[in-house]
């Protein structure tokens, strides 16, 4: 008979939610813990609304509906603060509350000093928790921390499961409903196809929680991927490993056996290093064929020093043969740079788009350095007395919270809006034939621009377009030369085209200018007074940011993921397209971009 009989299984969200729909949650870590004991429990639960703020509510109806003695909380960084409301939710019914997962694990006895949590897991936490479950708080149990009289208790490091073929499914069907989808039909999910990584880059906590490499068998993976398959509906899968290609037989017989069963309806997207890639040459056929749509490359810097610095073994040769590799056969490739290490500048950050576009790349992600508890960084930050904040509702990737040697918060805020600006190619401006096509195109970027500013809740509305300016009067300083051609060419332009970005503050207004420039189309940038007269549709720049950040993180993903439904399967039901126009959410957002884009022919 186990010590505790009714679980409630929760993962903190994250506090800001960066919006992008892949990086929703799907409690994944939760339900592999809910799987390993769901044969010696009564009863398991998990509350509704558990990706957004409505959690708090549901939560409290979920304790008061029903008995539990234990909560369990599960809980990264950027989500912690919510993990700790939680937690005293929990305390004030009386449960017992154990917390796991990467933050607890890097600062288990700062945890435990808040006085809501009793048992904090370190490390991989599925053999823990169920010995936890089955003896109670034991000394015997090892890989936990508990505070008793006042000393902490460690029991002790539990080893690594070796056998990871030996670790159950997770239990996807605890899961609520997410968007009216059910527990197993969400239409993203994610898969870990192995256990920590065979590298230590100075900036990533998972060599903390789950140190080195193992890979299941390529028999159990498919058997667990044949659960998520829907032949009538394409999901975005995510396989989500530190780097899912470090064994080449093992993914080329992944492929083979989801070629063999049918298992190809997925849009799949991953990670791993570019070394990788070129020893995966031979199988990117296969792997194509089975759904891989996009590989995220963390190249993190043009700097061989810093990479150096970062223990990031990385050759920028090979980062150009990979994403060459990609394009050949028709997967998309991501390129991660992270803005703010400690020894660059302004000015050794100003040439990182430049540099992404030369790779070749069509996607990027500008992310600040953030020192994660658990990291060689964090180490490193904070004895120098370098890290600016610890509020960890800011440690999402997307927030800068440290000084460098040569910038502030501000400035690699800045750096960041930049590279994004600076980066884009405008080809889907220089398509547009006319100023209404022009002005929808720029709108739906700059708005994918400011929202990525919203995640920084130490930002007002003032300070974010201030950046966002900044940041484009920066590029039109490297005098950009930007031109679309095809062949056959498009058709000529009859007359010039554009969009106008007013910024009300500094009085200023930077006009993009379409031209025809024989068989190519030309994009020019000048900044004139925002009082001359505007030759094209003008949008302000305040009005833009006072859209975007009124909208409430939880409607902006809503929108997103139905999105991403639509992008994986253009010919929806009739039901699906009736759930589209039923969200009140989704009805608002568009009307407010419909009044923006009206307004900017004023």
């Amino acid at each position: 008979m186990a010590y505790y009989k009714n679980i409630c299984f929760v993962e903190a969200p994250q506090a800001m939610v960066t919006p992008f729909p892949r990086y929703i949650s799907d409690c994944i870590g939760v339900c592999y813990l809910a799987a390993a004991v769901e044969d010696i429990v009564e009863s398991m639960a998990m509350p509704e609304n558990y990706y957004n703020d409505g959690i708090f509510e549901s939560f409290e109806k979920l304790l008061k509906s029903r008995p539990f003695d234990l909560v369990a909380i599960s809980s990264m960084t950027g989500g912690f603060n919510n993990a700790e409301r939680l937690a005293r939710i929990a305390k004030k019914h009386g449960v017992t509350v154990v917390m796991g997962g990467f933050h607890p694990t890097a600062l288990p006895e700062q945890v435990l000093d808040l006085g809501c949590v009793d048992l904090v897991v370190i490390g991989e936490g599925e053999a823990t928790f169920r010995e936890l479950v089955e003896k109670g708080p034991s000394r015997d149990v090892k890989g936990l921390c508990w505070k008793e009289n006042g000393v902490f208790v460690h029991t002790g490091i539990r080893e690594l499961i070796k056998d990871v073929d030996s670790i159950r499914f997770p239990l996807r069907s605890l899961r609520p409903k997410r968007f009216g989808e059910t527990s197993e039909n969400y239409t993203i999910d994610t898969i870990y196809t192995s256990r920590g990584c065979p590298w230590t880059c100075s900036f990533c906590a998972n060599d903390k929680m789950h140190k080195h490499w193992r890979g299941r068998s390529a028999e159990n993976v498919v058997d667990e991927i044949a659960q998520l398959h829907d032949r009538k509906k394409k999901k975005l899968l995510k396989i989500w490993d530190a780097n899912f290609l470090t064994n080449i037989r093992r993914v080329e017989k992944i492929c083979d056996l989801m070629i063999e069963r049918g298992l190809t309806n997925f849009r799949i997207v991953t990670e791993t290093r570019a070394k990788d890639v070129i020893r995966a040459e031979r199988i990117l056929p296969k792997l194509r064929k089975i759904g891989l749509s996009k590989v995220g490359l963390g190249i993190e810097s043009p700097n061989p020093k810093t990479l150096e610095l970062m223990n990031k073994e990385n050759s920028l040769a090979e980062v150009t043969t990979a994403i060459n590799l990609l394009n050949q056969y028709g997967v998309g490739s991501e390129g991660y740079f992270i803005i703010g290490h400690y020894s660059e500048s302004v000015e050794d950050t100003m040439p990182y788009p430049k540099f992404a576009r030369a790779l070749g790349l069509r996607q990027t992600l500008f992310m600040a350095m953030t020192p994660y508890p658990g990291t060689r960084i964090f180490d490193e930050y904070a004895r120098e007395n370098n890290v600016t904040s610890f509020d960890w509702d800011l440690y999402n990737n997307f927030v800068p919270v440290i000084r460098t040697a040569h910038m502030e918060n501000r400035d690699i805020m800045r750096m960041m809006v930049y590279g994004n600006v600076a980066f884009c190619d405008y080809r889907s401006v220089l398509k547009r034939d006319d100023n209404r096509g022009v002005l929808l195109t720029f709108l739906k970027d700059l708005f994918q621009l400011v929202f990525l500013l919203k995640v920084n809740k130490t930002l007002d509305r003032k300070e974010a377009s201030q950046i966002v300016f900044e940041a484009f009067e920066l590029w039109l300083g490297t005098n950009p030369a930007l031109d679309y051609t095809r062949t056959p060419p498009p058709p000529p332009l009859k007359e010039s085209t554009g969009v106008c970005l007013e910024h009300a503050a500094s009085g200023k207004r930077i006009d993009f200018v379409v031209e025809q420039a024989g068989d190519r189309r030309v994009l020019k940038l000048r900044k004139v007074a925002a009082s001359e007269p505007a030759p094209f549709p003008a949008v302000s720049l305040d009005e833009v940011v006072d859209a975007a950040f009124s909208l409430s993180m939880d409607a902006l993903m809503r929108l997103l993921y139905r999105n991403e439904l639509m992008r994986n399967n253009p010919r929806l039901t009739p039901r699906q397209v009736l759930a589209l126009f039923a969200d009140r959410d989704i009805r608002q957002v568009a009307m407010r971009f419909w009044r923006l884009y009206r307004g900017c022919f004023k």
